[in-house]
This record gives C-alpha cells, sequence and structure tokens, in this order.
C-alpha cells in the first residue's frame, strides 16, 4: 500500500465537505475514493431510537460509487456550509493502523468558532491508498 499520512489524508478529506467549487469537489472524490467505494453513516440517536421503534436494529445509511457520493458531499455543503454559519475542520491525531485510518472532526460555527457538532470518521483504504469504505459516526 501507498505510504499515507493519516492527518494529510484526514484534512484532505474535510476540505472536500467545505469546498464551494463544484467541479473541484468531483475531482477531489475521484482522487479519494475507489470508484466503488462506500460512504457510511451511522445516523444521531433520535433516528436510531425511532428505527427501533419501528422494530429496526441500529440503522445505517449508505451510498456507493463516486456519483452517489458526490450527491452525498454537494447536499451536505448546501445544508451546513454554503449558509455561511459552519465550516468543518479536522482534528489534530489522525491514526493509521494498516488500511484504517481514523480521525475525529468537527463542526464549528464560521464566527466565533464554536464547536456545534462533529464525529469521528473510520476509512479502509485499498491497495492504492484511495477509499473502500468510509463509515462515518457523528457525535
Amino acid at each position: 500500500m501507498t505510504d499515507i499520512d493519516p492527518q494529510a489524508l484526514a484534512d484532505r478529506y474535510v476540505a472536500l465537505w467545505t469546498e464551494p467549487d463544484p467541479a473541484a469537489r468531483w475531482r477531489m472524490i475521484t482522487q479519494l475514493w475507489s470508484p466503488d467505494g462506500t460512504h457510511n453513516l451511522l445516523p444521531l440517536e433520535e433516528m436510531i431510537k425511532e428505527a427501533a421503534e419501528l422494530g429496526f436494529a441500529a440503522p445505517t445509511l449508505s451510498c456507493r460509487g463516486h456519483a452517489a457520493i458526490e450527491r452525498r458531499v454537494s447536499r451536505s455543503y448546501d445544508r451546513f456550509v454554503a449558509t455561511g454559519e459552519y465550516t468543518f475542520r479536522a482534528r489534530p491525531g489522525a491514526l493509521r493502523v494498516g488500511d484504517v485510518v481514523k480521525f475525529e472532526w468537527e463542526s464549528v460555527q464560521v464566527d466565533g468558532d464554536v464547536v456545534a457538532g462533529g464525529g469521528s470518521e473510520v476509512l479502509l483504504l485499498g491497495e492504492d491508498g484511495t477509499i473502500r469504505k468510509d463509515t462515518m459516526f457523528p457525535h
């Protein structure tokens, strides 16, 4: 596997979610993820409780492939970053063990630098260093 600095990967990953140019976002997605890579989101506690009340185990939201990941990233950008209220940043301390990278990120108010939320990311990398599986755990 290629030599990958986990913090540099975390920074590139988070930069994608704050990139305003759709063409640049697309390029970043195709550079970060393998063509059949996935982005998986463990929903927030409220959605997990609602699913449990309906008899479902903890749901995971998932998308596969560059086009689906691009839709996910663009919707997140439009909802959180394009408003000018929030941005995202990677926290220091990304770790890599073999083909797995783990890091944390924060949602930060643009005015005042107040942390509004965040999460943990676990990336499974392929032999070429691209993301095969991305699992997001929001806090």
